[in-house]
């Protein structure tokens, strides 16, 4: 079955807005977990835009008490900045169960694209080995259908995580196949690779149905702005356990 991770990002882009701790983004987290979502997912940048390091170490903990895993997403050639300890450091300090390396920078609103091997993956080769030696499970973003997978799992990468921004822009134009056909090429060829597949970005109630019963051995989806934006008319916990309903039913039709 695909397990759903939450991302929190949004939470902290609201508390961030106005400043103070509300709305609280641990509580937000507990609340997510207690209606069934198996891990929380944040995306700490440098510019502290939305989740900050203290995010994180509270986040940690929480998990670590609740038995479930945390994903930290962030950009691992980002150097460090005041307030900002640097991808590794953070990681090295919370010991994440997953760790999703993602090429953002700051100029981005938002990640919107995957690695490019060819330039940046003997860079990666030192920042993987140095995640797993930590006990962290390595997950690389990657555009749907792009070259040099083969890379992704000789630098030592356990997973890959496909960049569904393309799929879902194609979905909301009803003209979804050809999106859908790149991200399961690409979940194919991981798979047989040896890289576990995780999904994310822009998945939502309308598209994730479509997106896993078409893409083959989807481990985890991470979501964030549809979920927390959908959570506004439906309530929290109830849009969590919409998702779940939609993964069960993604599961037993592959039964």
């Amino acid at each position: 079955m695909t397990l759903l991770s939450v991302n929190v990002n949004k939470i902290a882009v609201l508390r961030n807005s106005r400043g103070g701790s509300e709305p609280d983004v641990v509580r937000a987290a507990r609340t997510c977990l207690a209606a069934g979502a198996h891990g929380i997912t944040v995306h700490p940048r440098p510019d502290q835009r939305h989740i900050r390091p203290d995010d994180v170490r509270a986040l940690a903990q929480l998990t670590r008490m609740q038995g479930v895993e945390l994903n930290v997403e962030g950009n691992p050639f980002a150097p460090p900045r005041a307030g900002y300890p640097g991808f590794l450091a953070l990681c090295d300090e919370v010991r994440p169960a997953q760790a999703t390396l993602v090429p953002d920078g700051d100029g981005q609103i938002t990640s919107d694209h995957g690695f490019d091997f060819a330039r940046d993956g003997e860079r990666l080769r030192p920042l993987v080995a140095g995640l797993k030696a930590m006990g962290c499970r390595v997950s690389l973003f990657v555009d749907a259908g792009c070259e040099g997978l083969e890379q992704a799992a000789q630098l030592g990468a356990d997973r890959i995580e496909i960049y569904t921004g393309p799929f879902a822009e194609a979905a909301a134009r009803g003209e979804p196949a050809g999106a859908l056909e790149r991200c399961i090429g690409t979940a194919r060829q991981a798979r047989a690779l040896g890289l576990g597949v995780n999904a994310g970005h822009d998945l939502s109630q309308d598209n994730l149905g479509r997106f896993l019963a078409a893409v083959p051995d989807v481990l985890e989806v991470s979501i964030g702005h549809a979920l927390i934006g959908e959570a506004l008319y439906a309530g929290l916990e109830a849009t969590v356990r919409r998702y779940l309903d939609l993964l069960d039913a993604a599961a037993a039709s592959r039964d």
